[in-house]
């Protein structure tokens, strides 16, 4: 399986006040990901909007991947998404809630809320 992640969706489905300090949310939400990364196999691409943010990107490694869309503006790692699932040769779950995105996605691929996700990596087994 490899997860899409549609970071901006799923960082905002979280009234935690994200809106604040941008970076340091995309580095939290990240951080949790990379967690969850450590306790299977499955590859993982998490796609910010906008400019890279070098300590987030850093975070990448292992079965975990960070991008960042190479234009800004609102839903730009959209595109990003469409354009890896279509590349990816194995089955593909895209975690947005984001209804337009899933319109543009093949419908062999499988979409997850942000909330069924943020749940299931808080419920990560101790590495």
């Amino acid at each position: 399986m490899h997860w899409l992640v549609d970071g901006n969706n799923v960082m905002g489905s979280r009234p935690d006040g994200w809106w604040n300090d941008r970076p340091a949310a995309m580095e939290r939400l990240t951080q949790e990901i990379a967690e969850w990364c450590w306790t299977h196999e499955d590859e993982v691409t998490l796609v910010f909007d906008g400019r890279t943010v070098l300590d987030v990107a850093d975070m990448s490694g292992g079965n975990l991947q960070v991008q960042f869309s190479a234009r800004t503006g609102r839903n730009a790692a959209d595109d990003v998404i469409v354009e890896l699932a279509a590349q990816i040769d194995s089955p593909i779950t895209v975690i947005t809630a984001d209804k337009g995105l899933i319109a543009r996605l093949d419908e062999a691929a499988r979409t997850e809320g942000p909330g069924s996700f943020l749940t299931r990596i808080a419920e990560r087994p101790a590495p």
